[in-house]
C-alpha cells in the first residue's frame, strides 16, 4: 500500500511539474514575442503616394527611411503603455514561476504557482487592451485614411503573445490546483 501511495504522489508531482514547465515555456515565448512586437516597426503596412510604407508603435518608415513617431496620439501612447505593462507583468510571472519550482516561500499560505498564473492573466489582459485599442483606431481611423493597407507581422506577434501568456496562466493555475488537491488528500 505504501508503494502505491508513493508512486501516486510521484505521478502527481510529475503532472504538476509538467504543467509548470509548459506554463514557463509559454510564458518565455510570450514575453519574447511581446518585446519583439512592441519594439518593431511592422504593425501596419500601406501605400502612400505610390510608395510602400510601414509603421510601428515608435517609428514609421517610408522610402527606406525611418522617422520617430513625434505625434503624441493617445491611442499610440495607450498601446505602448499596455504593451510595456504586459511585458513587465509577464516577466514578473516568469520569475515567480521559476521560484515555484523550488517551492521557495517565506509564507506558508503563499503559493508561487497561483501568483505566477495571476501575473500571466494580468499580462494577457494588458496585451488584450493594447491590441484592442490599436485595432479599433486603425480600422476606424487609419484604415479609412489609407486605401491600400494591412496589418503586418509585428501586430500579429502581439496577438500570438496574448495567446501564449493566456496559456501560461492556464498551465500555472492547473499546477496550483494539483498542488491544492495533493494538500487536501495528505494526512495532517
Amino acid at each position: 500500500m505504501t508503494s502505491f501511495c508513493s508512486s501516486e504522489a510521484q505521478l502527481s508531482h510529475l503532472k504538476m511539474y509538467s504543467f509548470m514547465g509548459g506554463g514557463l515555456f509559454c510564458a518565455i515565448v510570450g514575453n519574447i514575442l511581446l518585446v519583439v512586437s512592441t519594439a518593431t516597426d511592422y504593425w501596419m503596412q500601406y501605400r502612400l503616394s505610390g510608395n510602400y510604407a510601414h509603421q510601428g508603435l515608435w517609428r514609421y518608415c517610408m522610402s527606406n527611411k525611418c522617422y520617430m513617431q513625434t505625434d503624441s496620439m493617445a491611442y499610440w501612447n495607450a498601446t505602448r503603455a499596455f504593451m510595456i505593462l504586459s511585458g513587465m507583468s509577464c516577466f514578473a510571472g516568469i520569475i515567480t514561476g521559476i521560484m515555484s519550482f523550488a517551492h521557495f516561500s517565506s509564507f506558508d499560505r503563499f503559493n508561487h504557482s497561483f501568483a505566477a498564473g495571476i501575473m500571466f492573466f494580468v499580462s494577457t489582459f494588458f496585451v488584450l487592451l493594447g491590441m484592442a485599442i490599436y485595432t479599433g483606431v486603425t480600422v476606424n481611423f487609419l484604415g479609412r485614411r489609407f486605401g491600400d493597407w494591412r496589418f503586418s507581422w509585428s501586430y500579429i506577434l502581439g496577438w500570438v503573445a496574448m495567446l501564449m501568456t493566456f496559456f501560461a496562466g492556464i498551465f500555472y493555475i492547473c499546477a496550483y490546483r494539483m498542488c491544492e488537491c495533493r494538500r487536501g488528500t495528505s494526512p495532517r
